[in-house]
C-alpha cells in the first residue's frame, strides 16, 4: 500500500494524470481526499500496488512533478485498534482559535482526528463571518464518551459557538 500527498496548481486533467499513472503500473486507487482551495489542488490518496510494481509507479509518479509534486510513503495495513468513531459539527462566529481549541480538547482524550473540513462564509443576517467544521475522530474504545462530550460542551460554551455531538 502507498500513501501518496499531492499538490499543484489546480487545472482540467490533474485526477486523470495521476489515476493514468497508477493504473498504468498495475495500482487500484483505493481512498481519495481531494479538494482545490484558492486555486490550489491537494490531497492525499491511498493506492494498492503489487510490491514487484512498487519502484516502477513511484518513479513514473516522480515525472508528474511540473504537474503535481507528490509524495509517497508506504502505508500501513495493520489493523489500529479497537475504535469507535465520533463526529461533531461546528458553527459559530470566525475567529483565530476555533480549530487549535478543538483539536486541543481530542488530543486531550487521545483522539485522532480521521477527517476535517472546514469553511468561512459571509453571516446571512446578522453580516459578519460564521466559521463551521465538521470533525471525525477515532475513539478508543475504552474513552469516556460522557467526559469528551462534556469537555467538547464547555468549550463550545466559553468560544460562544453551536456545537453538535454525534
Amino acid at each position: 500500500m502507498l500513501v501518496l500527498t499531492v499538490v499543484g496548481d489546480d487545472r482540467a486533467g490533474l485526477v486523470a494524470a495521476l489515476a493514468e499513472v497508477v493504473t498504468a503500473h498495475g495500482g487500484n486507487w483505493e481512498r481519495s481526499e481531494l479538494a482545490e482551495l484558492a486555486g490550489t489542488f491537494a490531497g492525499i490518496v491511498e493506492v494498492s500496488v503489487p510490491a514487484e510494481n512498487a519502484a516502477a509507479l513511484t518513479t513514473a509518479l516522480n515525472s508528474l512533478d511540473g504537474l503535481l509534486k507528490i509524495n509517497t510513503h508506504q502505508g500501513s495495513t495493520e489493523a489500529t485498534g479497537n475504535w469507535q468513531s465520533l463526529s461533531l459539527t461546528v458553527l459559530g462566529d470566525d475567529r483565530p482559535g476555533i480549530v487549535k481549541q478543538i483539536s486541543t480538547v481530542l488530543s486531550r482524550h487521545q483522539l485522532s482526528i480521521e477527517h476535517l473540513s472546514s469553511k468561512t462564509m459571509e453571516a446571512p443576517m446578522a453580516g459578519g463571518v460564521l466559521f463551521e467544521a465538521s470533525v471525525t475522530a477515532r475513539v478508543p474504545a475504552d474513552a469516556n464518551l460522557a467526559a469528551i462530550r462534556d469537555d467538547l460542551e464547555a468549550l463550545a460554551a466559553e468560544i460562544q459557538v453551536d456545537l453538535q455531538v454525534a
